[in-house]
């Protein structure tokens, strides 16, 4: 395994999971909101929920920045992944890629975008938006489930655990 996206709703913790997890795997981490093009980055700021139009792009430049150049250790992407095809464009770049779905209920979501909405550009009216489009991943080969509300450090090693397990099949 090469390469790992952390999926998950608007405040599941992608970020922090992420920088954890390729600190811990000494592997590059690429985090998926700073590569959305100007014209999403508005639209979310004013609170208008992404097409998957709006995605198309979007998750073929993150495909191609997932897609491990030989030599490197590992790829950790953050991104939302919401709808099993976005999941599935993913893949057309990097096909054994690896999925860590963060689990989280709505209300919690909601508290934790509602207390970092000063510093992010997600506001919380989108919370909602992001629940209605999950298609959770069930069933999916390659996919790890995880509380979201696990304090970092446990998740962290619960993942790199995975890894380990997966990279010795």
């Amino acid at each position: 395994m090469k390469q790992i996206v952390v999926m998950g709703v608007a405040g599941c913790g992608k970020s922090s999971v992420g920088q954890a997890l390729a600190r811990s795997l000494g592997w590059t981490l690429i985090e998926g909101d700073d590569h959305h093009p100007e014209a999403n980055q508005a639209k979310m700021r004013a609170g208008t929920p992404l097409t998957d139009e709006d995605r198309a792009g979007w998750l073929d430049t993150l495909g191609r920045l997932l897609a491990c150049p030989p030599g490197q250790a590992g790829v950790v992407l953050t991104c939302s992944a919401l709808k099993k095809r976005y999941r599935d464009q993913l893949r057309l770049h990097a096909p054994a890629v690896h999925f860590v779905w963060l689990r989280i209920d709505e209300a919690t979501a909601l508290e934790r975008v509602t207390r970092r909405a000063a510093e992010h550009l997600f506001p919380p009216s989108l919370v909602k938006s992001q629940f209605a489009a999950l298609e959770p991943p069930l069933g999916e080969a390659g996919v790890l489930a995880v509380d979201a509300t696990e304090e970092i450090r446990q998740i962290t090693e619960r993942v790199v655990a995975w890894v380990k397990q997966e990279t010795k099949q």
